[in-house]
């Protein structure tokens, strides 16, 4: 009986031998997912942004916006603070204190009132000084300046997604003529071919078409690696998944009207954030000097108790009532402190020397970013009609040429440089509408949006 069990324990721990490791293998493995999960994934149709959304994002997974934010909140709180610090304080303080006796009630140490004292009070504290304001206008100022800092990370932020946004739109089109390029030269190619079987042109000119085609085809690939880059560009600014399955709206053939001189410097002047960043500066300096100056002052304090400080922890010991109330007024006057308070005097006027001429700067900086920034919008609005006339004549002129060479009247150079030309021609084209809603952009920094 007893070698039948055995044998049964040894066929169990066997058996569970050769299974643990099976075991082990499928617990540690990842889990599997669905049969054709991937590749609905891989399928899924693109996600359609327009600048809108792009911007939307941005805000959200920009690290330099989010920290400009963060900066701001935090000022804010600490205006709150400092607020704090001219408001009546109250506090609860509970102490037992025990002094070695010395055959007397009042113990060894005459500062206490007794071998065992407790202490349950309430305490209000209000201090009045210069400096406590001081630090609040201070707070209050470094809080606007923040919030100006804020605006100049966002608005610098659309200027990023507007560029990063039509750079993509731009590459995407230009692999667009790209294709079409390398479609002509094939084309030309083709009749190239066919007129010098007909005997109507020389093999050179089949060669020039040639050496065309395959000029056209490493143009293709450029374009395609650049539509690449400049989607990976965006990907890494809108998405934190580094997400790249995406398609952009191509809206450059509306483009946004742009505004009077007057009504840019007019919105210019009330909304700029750099100069109210420069104008919070000089306010904090100021505040600074102030609060150092305060140093010099006395300060007032006031103190009110109400609670226990008795023998005994009881409102009353016997008759007596313990419960009761003490207040203190007290003035400090500052005497010496081996020019201490002197020397951030000197400190505080010295950043407030430096911020003035900061603000003097960017006032001139304003006025010359202004008519720079003006200038090449207007320039680039202006091109515009020129540069789609252009592509238009280059298109009409290839058409032109290609017939003209089929009837034996222009050489095979003056096709290739027609098909050059309007390559070149759509190009800048594209290039142009871009460069217009970046300069818009950058316009808007100073001026807000219009």
């Amino acid at each position: 009986m007893k070698s039948n069990l055995a044998a049964f324990r040894i066929s169990v721990l066997a058996v569970t031998l050769a299974v643990l490791p099976a075991f082990l293998r499928a617990q540690a493995a990842p889990p599997q997912s669905p049969p054709g999960a991937a590749t609905a994934q891989a399928e899924a149709p693109p996600l359609t942004l327009t600048l809108q959304d792009a911007l939307e994002r941005a805000r959200v997974n920009s690290t330099q916006f989010r920290g400009a934010v963060m900066q701001a909140r935090l000022a804010h709180e600490d205006k709150v603070q400092a607020r704090a610090g001219l408001l009546p304080s109250v506090g609860y303080e509970g102490q037992y204190v025990y002094t070695e006796g010395n055959g007397t009630p009042s113990g060894r140490f005459i500062a206490n009132n007794g071998v065992h004292e407790y202490l349950s009070e309430g305490n209000a504290h209000q201090a009045l000084d210069v400096a406590h304001v001081a630090e609040y206008r201070r707070a209050a100022a470094a809080a606007a300046l923040a919030q100006a800092q804020q605006e100049i990370a966002a608005r610098g932020l659309v200027v990023t997604v507007v560029t990063d946004y039509y750079g993509l739109v731009v590459a995407q089109r230009k692999y667009a003529n790209a294709q079409q390029g390398a479609s002509e030269a094939q084309r030309f190619l083709k009749i190239s071919r066919e007129l010098e079987q007909g005997g109507e042109v020389a093999h050179s000119d089949v060669i020039k078409a040639q050496l065309q085609a395959n000029d056209r085809q490493r143009d293709l690939q450029e374009a395609s690696l650049a539509m690449e880059k400049a989607r990976l560009a965006l990907a890494v600014l809108l998405f934190p998944d580094f997400q790249q399955n995406f398609s952009v709206v191509d809206d450059l053939r509306l483009p946004p009207p742009l505004p009077s001189p007057g009504e840019v410097r007019q919105m210019a002047s009330r909304n700029n954030p750099e100069l109210d960043a420069a104008l919070a500066a000089v306010r904090v300096a100021d505040h600074e000097v102030t609060a150092a100056w305060a140093g010099h002052l006395p300060s007032l304090s006031f103190d009110y108790w109400y609670g226990i400080d008795a023998n005994t922890f009881a409102t009353h010991t016997g008759p007596i009532l313990n419960l009761g109330h003490a207040a203190a007024v007290t003035l400090d006057f500052p005497v010496w402190n081996w020019g201490a308070t002197q020397s951030k005097v000197k400190q505080a006027q010295l950043r407030r020397q430096q911020a003035r001429l900061e603000l003097s700067a960017a006032q001139r900086q304003l006025l010359a970013n202004l008519e720079s920034f003006y200038g090449e919008a207007e320039t680039a609005r202006n091109q515009l009609e020129t540069l789609r006339n252009s592509a238009e004549l280059a298109e009409q002129s290839l058409r032109l040429t290609t017939l003209r060479y089929q009837a034996g009247e222009v050489s095979v150079l003056e096709v290739v440089d027609a098909q050059n030309t309007l390559i070149a021609a759509r190009n800048a084209y594209d290039d142009g509408e871009a460069r217009y809603r970046v300069a818009l952009a950058n316009l808007q920094t100073l001026t807000g949006v219009f």
